[in-house]
């Protein structure tokens, strides 16, 4: 096995290099005067096989653009496959026609994927699971749920649970781990956020947002009794962050004793992160698929958690064979 880091993330790069016990392939990544993106892989990868990581977030194309041209690279250098290893895949909110003659952009992006040299993909929570779909070569769609119930495992101080590897503020909820409740900030997110739930044996609520005519703002409807409740939102994207802090905002209206939010892919774009800040939001918690931004590092309620531990083992499950699914067990 061979790992390759393009630029968006090598935090992330270096933090998996280092759970499999290797160092990332000796390649550059680098732009002429003009911008153009120019690779160059220092060592043999003929008959290796390779995995190349790089989310296609902010800035997109660029990051779609680097990633697309070490496929084709390593292509060119005859490696025996080639794997995209995209924690956050770009684009995936363009699953469907959105109007008249309008693209569907994830489709797209599939197709340049494949003919760049990608024979297989490894990415983390697509917005939309039938993206794997738009795919004729195999994708493994890693779920942040045990990350999350670990985190908050570990957080609630439960007795008998192991302590986390890292360092995390307490969770401390009134009335003790059973008062605690998953909340769904949408419809479409229902089943996530009920999957979270069945793990902590908890309850679910879901926030259903309507607007009755054009013009007038959203009405943000809590089914589920929240009153008196520790409530975490679940979601997979938090970009410009106005949706969450109106469901937070919703839920302490409806009675909730306290709001957090689990997110896995952070793109924060805009004012966000300060809108988060003063939002009734206690804690966001986010995966690392993006790398922070310094505004979220210095956010006092904003934090990360690795996915590096579970992308090397998919990574390593992929190169020997073995089941991938089986993590998730």
């Amino acid at each position: 096995m061979k790992i390759v880091a393009c630029n968006s993330n090598l935090p992330l790069a270096e933090k998996v290099a280092a759970e499999l016990g290797m160092p990332l392939c000796n390649a550059t990544v680098r732009r002429f005067a003009d911008m153009e993106i120019f690779v160059e892989i220092h060592e043999n990868v003929r008959g290796e096989d390779v995995f190349v990581i790089q989310s296609t977030c902010s800035p997109t194309n660029d990051n779609l653009m680097e990633l697309l041209i070490m496929l084709d690279a390593l292509r060119r250098g005859s490696a025996r496959r080639i794997t995209a290893v995209m924690p956050y895949f770009g684009y995936a909110r363009q699953d469907r026609k959105s109007g008249p003659r309008t693209p569907i952009s994830a489709k797209l992006v599939a197709n340049i994927l494949v003919e760049a040299g990608a024979n297989r993909v490894l990415t983390m929570d697509l917005h939309a699971m039938q993206i794997q779909g738009f795919f004729d070569i195999p994708v493994d769609n890693l779920y942040a749920a045990p990350l999350f119930t670990r985190d908050i495992r570990g957080r609630m101080k439960i007795d008998g649970e192991p302590p986390l590897p890292y360092d995390a503020p307490p969770m401390d909820i009134p009335g003790g781990p059973h008062n605690l409740m998953i909340v769904s900030p949408d419809v479409g997110g229902v089943v996530r956020a009920r999957q979270l739930a069945q793990r902590l044996n908890v309850d679910l609520a879901i926030i259903d947002k309507r607007r009755e005519r054009a013009g007038v703002s959203e009405v943000m409807n809590v089914i589920g009794d929240v009153r008196g409740r520790y409530c975490v939102l679940v979601d997979d994207i938090v970009d410009s962050g106005g949706s969450l802090c109106n469901a937070a905002e919703a839920l302490m209206k409806h009675g909730a004793a306290a709001v957090e939010a689990y997110v896995t892919h952070g793109v924060l774009t805009g004012s966000a992160v300060s809108r988060i800040g003063q939002s009734p939001l206690g804690m966001l918690t986010l995966t690392d698929s993006i790398v922070a931004t310094e505004a979220v590092r210095e956010s006092s309620n904003i934090r990360q958690i690795s996915t590096a531990e579970l992308i090397s083992r998919a990574m390593q499950a992929i190169s020997d064979e073995s089941s991938v699914s089986s993590l998730f067990d």
